[in-house]
């Protein structure tokens, strides 16, 4: 992805999500993706889809269960 995409990108994450400190940033030698941080962890990847000039972007984020609070006692 070019600087533009990433710029936009950016803003566009920083305000949905209401984050200041979300990042998105160019992967080294790929062009057709970014890696998106919260400071200095590192979250998920956004790929860029340009299919027949229809672009999209999908952002894939992946969770580990050791990451979420404990389930509650059932």
């Amino acid at each position: 992805m070019d600087n533009v995409d990433i710029a936009r990108l950016q803003k566009y994450l920083s305000t949905k999500f209401g984050m200041d400190n979300l990042t998105v940033r160019g992967r080294p030698n790929k062009d057709d993706s970014a890696e998106v941080y919260i400071g200095d962890e590192f979250i998920g990847v956004i790929f860029r889809d340009d299919e027949e000039g229809d672009v999209s972007y999908d952002f894939n984020m992946a969770i580990l269960e050791i990451d979420l609070p404990e389930r509650p006692a059932s």
